[in-house]
C-alpha cells in the first residue's frame, strides 16, 4: 500500500496505457478480418497499400507486449516501489503510438493523427516522470 500511495499518478498512466493498448489487441485479435478489411482500404491510397497485412501484424504483437508490461509495471511499482520495468513499457508505449502516428501521417488522415497525439502526451509525460 505504501508505494501505491507514493506512485499514484505513474500508477494511474500506466493502467490507462494498459487499457488502450490491450483492449486495442484484443480488438484486433478477436475482429483481424475487420480490422484488416478496414485499414486496407484506410491505405488504399498510400505507399504502404501493399503490406498492410504485416503492418498490422507488427502493431499488434507492439501493442499486446506494451499492455502487458504496462500491466505488469503496475504490480511491480505498487507492490515493490520498483519502476524499472513500468519504465520500459512507457517508453514501447510511446514507440508504439509513434507507429500508429506514422501510419496516420501517411494515410493523410490528419484528425485520426491528433487524435494519436493525444494519447501520446500522457504516455511521453510518463516516461518523463519514471526517468527521474
Amino acid at each position: 500500500m505504501e508505494y501505491i500511495i507514493r506512485y499514484p499518478a505513474e500508477i494511474l498512466l500506466l493502467l490507462f496505457l494498459a487499457i488502450t493498448f490491450l483492449q486495442s489487441g484484443l480488438d484486433k485479435i478477436f475482429d483481424w478480418n475487420g480490422n484488416l478489411s478496414w485499414l486496407k482500404g484506410h491505405f488504399a491510397e498510400s505507399p504502404l497499400k501493399n503490406v498492410v497485412p504485416l503492418l498490422v501484424g507488427i502493431l499488434l504483437l507492439f501493442e499486446m507486449v506494451s499492455g502487458v508490461l504496462c500491466a505488469i509495471g503496475i504490480y511491480r511499482l505498487a507492490t515493490f516501489g520498483d519502476g524499472m520495468l513500468a519504465l520500459y513499457a512507457a517508453i514501447l508505449s510511446s514507440f508504439s503510438l509513434l507507429m500508429l502516428l506514422f501510419g496516420q501521417r501517411v494515410a493523410k488522415d490528419y484528425d485520426g493523427a491528433r487524435t494519436i497525439a493525444i494519447y501520446f502526451v500522457p504516455a511521453i509525460f510518463l516516461v518523463f516522470i519514471l526517468q527521474s
